[in-house]
């Protein structure tokens, strides 16, 4: 009896072993890994103005008052051009002492600047050079930042990932194709390098009251460039 259940325990056991040993790893099929880039050349749809009123003053309150009096003058004028849903906001305020630097002797406050700039955002392009113009002849002397941009940026990136998508694909199965292969899966798709380029213009500076007395000024948008950039990985087979 012991021989009996000595021989079923080790059967038993052989089973097991047999059983509980994984399986061997399938050779993995052989695959292309290809790049695809798309770039989108979108008309912009929104402008982005930074104008500025820069004031100086004896005083601290002088300055500040003579400031705000004139953005006040510039904001009535430049509003009238704006169209629903455009935006004027403050991106920037300082009032700070001017100094004097007397040789050998400590500085002095000799008088105080005070400057406030306003970001107008339009949907009207085709009257930046009008808003520039009717803001500098009310008051304001800089003009920091003109930009032109999209209001849907995503769906501009969203636009450009599908094409680079479409790159990729075409790629491994042209590649897939010239060694008499097919396309089995798409293994992995990774999105990489993505990039948002707004058209950044040159603004006229401080001209003063002699622009009313010159041409309008002229503002093209251009184009804005949306780029994205994907990696791809195909299983390929046999056709």
């Amino acid at each position: 009896m012991r021989i009996y259940f000595s021989t079923v325990t080790a059967l038993l056991l052989s089973v097991s072993t047999v059983f509980a040993q994984p399986a061997p790893d399938r050779p993995r099929p052989p695959s292309i890994t290809v790049n695809g880039e798309a770039t989108i050349a979108a008309e912009p749809d929104q402008a982005q103005i930074d104008i500025g009123v820069f004031t100086q003053a004896r005083s601290a309150p002088e300055a500040s008052r003579e400031n705000a009096e004139r953005l006040a003058r510039v904001l009535a004028e430049v509003k009238k051009l704006l169209g629903r849903g455009d935006e004027v906001k403050t991106s920037g305020y300082s009032l700070n002492p001017q100094y004097r630097y007397p040789q050998g002797g400590k500085p002095e406050i000799v008088g105080y600047i005070a400057n406030n700039v306003v970001r107008i955002k339009t949907a009207k392009l085709d009257d930046v050079g009008k808003l520039i113009d009717t803001a500098m002849q009310a008051g304001a002397n800089n003009i920091n930042r003109l930009v032109f941009t999209l209001k849907d940026e995503e769906a501009a990136r969203l636009d450009a990932l599908r094409q680079a998508s479409a790159k990729a694909k075409a790629k491994a199965e042209a590649i897939a194709a010239s060694l008499g292969l097919k396309i089995l899966r798409i293994a992995s798709v990774t999105e990489g390098e993505r990039s948002f380029q707004p058209i950044f213009r040159q603004a006229p500076m401080a001209r003063g009251e002699a622009l009313a007395a010159q041409a309008p000024t002229p503002v093209e948008p251009g184009t804005v460039d949306v780029r994205s950039t994907v990696s791809l990985t195909a299983e390929v087979g046999e056709r």
